[in-house]
């Protein structure tokens, strides 16, 4: 890389979001700092400033058509172009989660946001990130998504959770899916695991902190050329599907 890179991350405002965005601008890359909330996401532009990161500010819900392709509109029209995407904003949804049980409505939710969300982005994002010499896509996902963890007895892969956890898994199958469509182009897609960290997304409750649930988001988004595509991966490497 020989010029300034540009990132996108979703969801950027808080948690693990803003860690990648940090992480990325401490590199040296301009950060668009994707997210709804015009209180956070300014205040989080503001606090990456103070910390020395380039980074602007992009108004983004990823549930709607309008706000995404005005996203992008701003990102062209900010840099030309676009290096690393990283989707990274997602919801949980509403408890409790039995299939026995749940609300169809809260599966919905969450397949919106962390699936169909993420396709809407990409899709409007890939005309900028064609522009680039090294244009990456990191989908943030979950080792609760993992078919093969959620089928071995003794697995930690949290509660039952019908909304959430296949979300993660339909958002592995798609990044597999671009991959394969972007198999003969120079865009690299992966899947990352951050690990449970302590974010509201869970009460706060995880093991890792945000900034460690980074890191994975930040080595895919700064691969090599001759980089992994369409694979899912954590700190200690490979997650099986």
């Amino acid at each position: 890389m020989t010029e300034q890179g540009i990132a996108l991350v979703t969801g950027a405002n808080k948690g693990i979001g803003y860690e990648i965005a940090a992480g990325l601008g401490a590199l040296g890359w301009r950060v668009g700092v994707g997210a709804r909330d015009e209180e956070r996401r300014e205040l989080a532009v503001a606090k990456l400033r103070a910390a020395g990161v380039d980074a602007f500010g992009v108004p983004l819900d990823v549930t709607d058509d309008a706000s995404v392709t005005a996203a992008a509109g701003l990102i062209e029209d900010r840099a030309g172009r676009l290096d690393v995407l990283v989707n990274n904003a997602g919801i949980t949804g509403s408890a409790p989660q039995m299939p026995t049980t749940v609300d169809v409505a809260t599966v919905r939710a969450a397949v919106e946001t962390n699936v169909i969300g993420v396709i809407r982005v990409t899709n409007a994002m890939l005309p900028l990130l064609r522009r680039s010499s090294w244009p990456r896509i990191v989908n943030m996902s979950s080792s609760v998504g993992s078919l093969a963890l959620q089928s071995t007895p003794g697995a930690e892969t949290g509660p039952i959770a019908v909304a959430y956890s296949p979300s993660k898994t339909f958002l592995n199958a798609v990044t597999v899916q671009y991959a394969e469509e972007l198999r003969d182009t120079n865009i690299l897609i992966n899947a990352a695991c951050p690990g449970y960290c302590a974010t509201d997304l869970n009460g706060f409750r995880g093991v890792r902190t945000p900034e460690q649930g980074a890191a994975i988001a930040i080595r895919l988004a700064t691969l090599p050329d001759d980089g992994p595509t369409g694979g899912f991966f954590d700190d200690a490497g490979e997650v099986p599907w």
